[in-house]
């Protein structure tokens, strides 16, 4: 069973809809991301991590106490695990373009200013399982050099070594984005790919 909101008020979503862009990129991640959280968390195995770079399905998580959060070029994802049981109505998220504030049953989760700008009425959380929160935030700034090193201004920051794999995969996914013609799943990435890259924008043809 799962529950959506854009806000404070959650409606029952059994299904996903595709026109919800975060939510089906949500899905699309959500295999490979939630093995890698739980052996940042130290639940269980998660293979993959260590191989070539997937640019496609590859995660790269940030653990925290409350679960962790991961990014992709356009949005921020946030897993929060929560008492199995929990209910939408025990649940109070506020999603503001700079701020987040999440508490369950009173008790505050996280609260604070986010790294960076996201648009507000494109941030969306959701209860699945009655043990899983998920949020996803939609980035203002959606360049392959905008990495988030943080989730909240000088809290749960990443750290040097995921940090490095967060850039790596932007600016994978930014190099897919301008060749859709070619696969970049399975590709190594070396030298300056730091804030995203080099830019060949301006290269004459």
């Amino acid at each position: 069973m799962r529950t959506r909101s854009h806000g404070k008020q959650a409606t029952p979503a059994p299904e996903r809809k595709r026109g919800a862009a975060g939510r089906v990129r949500a899905a699309l991640f959500s295999e490979r991301k939630e093995e890698a959280c739980r052996e940042l968390s130290g639940v269980g195995p998660v293979s993959g991590m260590s191989g070539p770079f997937e640019e496609r399905s590859g995660a790269v998580p940030c653990a925290t106490p409350w679960g962790c959060w991961y990014q992709t070029l356009e949005e921020v994802f946030i897993e929060a695990q929560v008492p199995p049981g929990t209910r939408a109505k025990d649940i109070q998220c506020s999603l503001q373009s700079r701020h987040l504030a999440l508490a369950v049953r009173g008790q505050e989760l996280l609260k604070g200013k986010l790294f960076d700008c996201t648009i507000a009425d494109e941030g969306t959380w959701t209860l699945e399982d009655r043990k899983l929160i998920r949020i996803v935030l939609m980035k203002t700034n959606r360049d392959a050099g905008n990495c988030w090193t943080s989730l909240l201004e000088n809290e749960y920051a990443a750290d040097p070594w995921v940090q490095d794999q967060m850039q790596r995969k932007l600016t994978l996914e930014r190099f897919q984005r301008e060749n859709p013609g070619f696969d970049f799943s399975g590709a190594e990435i070396s030298g300056n790919y730091s804030k995203g890259g080099p830019d060949f924008s301006k290269l004459e043809k």
